[in-house]
């Protein structure tokens, strides 16, 4: 079993129930969720014309490969309303692989660790909750330094499910 950090995002339709629906499809279809961090809001990063997201980091225990993992939660995103019109436009639900154990992984459509997560505090921030002192397996970092010396400005505020429905 192979310990991996997805974050889940949603900016459109009932934001909770989507998070807690891919919550529900991962642990059934990709791997024994064992750990989630509170929700967290924050404006739309890079395209700035759409609503704010929810975000949440979920720990899973899984058997899958790191390319099976991938196409398991495209396949989650896809039955929960995702359609891919490009790249950062609103959607309903997007699942992206953060860390997958110590392993570092270079191929055209799967990088881990996250090539970006360094640069964005609504990743780093839930992650930071759950494991602030989990090393990253390229910059040799806690995930709490890295947080700290993240540049992203973007507020990340931590929100009440019941103040969302």
């Amino acid at each position: 079993m192979i310990r991996a950090f997805l974050l889940l995002g949603s900016n459109q339709g009932e934001r909770p129930l989507m998070l807690s629906a891919a919550r529900a499809r991962i642990n059934l279809l990709a791997g024994a969720v064992t750990m989630t961090s509170s929700l967290y809001e924050t404006a739309a990063w890079g395209k700035t014309d759409q609503p704010d997201f929810l975000n949440q980091i979920v720990g899973i225990h899984t058997k899958l490969t790191p390319a099976v993992l991938l196409s398991t939660l495209q396949a989650i995103e896809n039955s929960l309303g995702r359609e891919r019109k490009g790249t950062g436009g609103p959607r309903p639900i997007d699942i992206d692989i953060l860390l997958y154990g110590e392993q570092v992984i270079q191929e055209p459509d799967l990088t881990i660790p996250h090539a970006s997560m360094a640069d964005r505090r609504f990743a780093l921030t839930p992650l930071a909750e759950l494991v602030p002192d989990l090393v990253h397996p390229v910059s040799k970092k806690t995930i709490a330094q890295m947080l700290q010396e993240c540049q992203d400005q973007l507020e990340v505020k931590r929100v009440d499910v019941s103040s969302e429905r």
